[in-house]
């Protein structure tokens, strides 16, 4: 099979692998690294990753599928993910997801047209005291309302 993932990612895992009791103890760390090239996991991508690691890989989808931080599909360069659990819904956490819905014509778990925003429900973000919550990318945004988050996505490119 042809390498897909990078030389860089080879030699994160090398990195890696001494704080670790096992290489199967790499997988999320490999998952994470390898998501972090891709932007999402392929399944040529995880199954490089078993074969690196020396699992299955079934074991693999397994281990990103029950993770909602692993994208099994491609998503926008602006990854949003609202969280839609009790305390941000009490909060306004629907409305917001409505109200980006409408504005970008996709529904949850899609994709706009542009490639440019993913619009996502997350179960919890660990963030009940500042609800409405929501991650973009990798980062945390508190305290929502709309005209927060229309700010917010006023301010990408």
């Amino acid at each position: 099979m042809a390498k897909i993932l990078s030389q860089k990612f080879y030699d994160q895992m090398k990195k890696l692998e001494p704080r670790y009791p096992n290489k199967v103890a790499l997988l999320l760390p490999a998952l994470h690294q390898a998501q972090e090239e891709s932007g999402w996991l392929p399944p040529e991508v995880m199954e490089e990753i078993g074969e690196y690691i020396g699992i299955h890989p079934a074991q693999v989808r397994e281990v990103a599928s029950f993770y909602t931080m692993y994208n099994l599909k491609p998503v926008g360069k602006y990854h949003l993910k609202v969280c839609t659990n009790v305390a941000c819904c009490l909060r306004g956490a629907d409305e917001i997801v409505e109200h980006l819905e409408k504005k970008w014509n996709i529904r949850c778990g899609e994709t706009t047209a542009d490639r440019k925003f993913t619009l996502m429900e997350e179960e919890c973000l660990g963030a009940c005291g500042t609800a409405p919550a929501m991650m973009l990318n990798d980062d945390y945004h508190e305290n929502l309302d709309i005209p927060a988050i229309e700010k917010i996505v006023a301010g990408l490119a």
